[in-house]
């Protein structure tokens, strides 16, 4: 699974006056096509919120350190020692976070479905189908 693309397609509406300046700006060697330019600028306007996005992690770090789930930023990997480590404690957990989780082939199903109560991912789960389809994803 770690040559998985964890790239995401999204579809955005851009009004005919700006994406005529992108145009310009890609027709003049500034960028190497639209994409370029919107990643360029996705990154840029996520910097600027940078002390924002770090408030928020911080808060939900915390509040999810004190419950039982497993809570994260960009990509997770859950793999078989993690499920061993939470049925030794006996403690289940729910999944939560932004970005991508991979569940690992090496997981027995059925302690991964005995110990994990939920999934909720905003972004990309990568797992067997079977795993998909007992959570609920897509």
């Amino acid at each position: 699974m770690s040559n998985e693309n964890f790239s995401e397609k999204v579809s955005v509406n851009i009004n005919a006056s700006t994406l005529s300046s992108i145009d310009l700006l890609v027709d003049n060697g500034y960028y190497s096509n639209r994409s370029d330019f919107i990643n360029q600028a996705l990154r840029e306007g996520l910097q600027k919120h940078q002390s924002t996005i770090d408030r928020i992690i911080d808060k939900k770090t915390e509040s999810n350190s004190e419950s039982s789930n497993q809570w994260f930023v960009g990509v997770y990997s859950l793999d078989k020692q993690d499920i061993e480590r939470a049925l030794q404690k006996g403690r289940e957990f729910e999944i939560k976070g932004y970005g991508v989780l991979v569940i690992e082939n090496n997981i027995e199903e059925e302690s991964l479905f005995g110990i994990v109560r939920a999934i909720n991912v905003k972004g990309k789960v990568v797992c067997k189908k079977s795993i998909k389809e007992h959570y609920g994803l897509k």
